[in-house]
């Protein structure tokens, strides 16, 4: 609760809107934002992993499907399509998040807890994330690929799968990043 209390202080919303997509690709090619993308498509969707999931065994895991591996080859593709600088590419390192950078084909993955759920307290997972947003000064684009968990509390937004959220690190009002668009998940 103390959590969601800071959520405004976090990150502070420009407002979702018709232009929301263009101005979210545009600050991605002007570089130095943050591309946040929840996994593409891993059926059931919403209900976690099965029993006996284990974090060094895919096979235990929610992977994904077809669609989810075209949905992450698709969203590389408009990356490179725009022109996209990608400097740096951290993952979830659950399979489905790591499956869905790596298909990006943008770059290099690197796999950081920072970027699991964060259930327990104190939310050292979340503190460490803020500290990558934060602290991000590359001249392009830091891709961030994690889970709806993950992002949820940290924003107070719900994404779709191989949805992408773009921030502009060190936002106005004591916020660790401002909003600055949307980019749907790619058909």
């Amino acid at each position: 609760m103390a959590l969601l209390a800071l959520a405004p202080v976090l990150f502070a919303a420009s407002g979702a809107g018709a232009a929301d997509s263009e101005q979210a690709w545009a600050a991605l090619v002007a570089g130095g934002h943050i591309a946040l993308i929840r996994h593409a498509n891993a059926p059931p969707g919403y209900g976690g992993d099965p029993p006996g999931f284990r974090m060094d065994d895919c096979k235990t895991q929610r992977n994904l499907d077809e669609v989810g591996r075209q949905q992450a080859r698709a969203l590389g593709a408009a990356f490179r399509q725009r022109g996209v600088r990608v400097d740096r590419v951290l993952s979830s390192p659950v399979c489905r998040c790591v499956d869905t950078a790596e298909l990006m084909a943008v770059g290099e993955v690197e796999k950081s807890v920072a970027l699991l759920p964060d259930r327990g307290e104190p939310r050292v997972r979340l503190q460490e994330l803020e500290a990558i947003v934060s602290g991000w000064r590359g001249q392009g684009t830091l891709v961030l690929v994690t889970h709806g968990f993950t992002i949820s509390p940290l924003l107070r937004a719900y994404l779709e799968q191989a949805e992408t959220l773009v921030l502009k690190p060190g936002g106005g009002r004591g916020a660790v990043a401002d909003i600055v668009g949307r980019i749907p998940t790619p058909q």
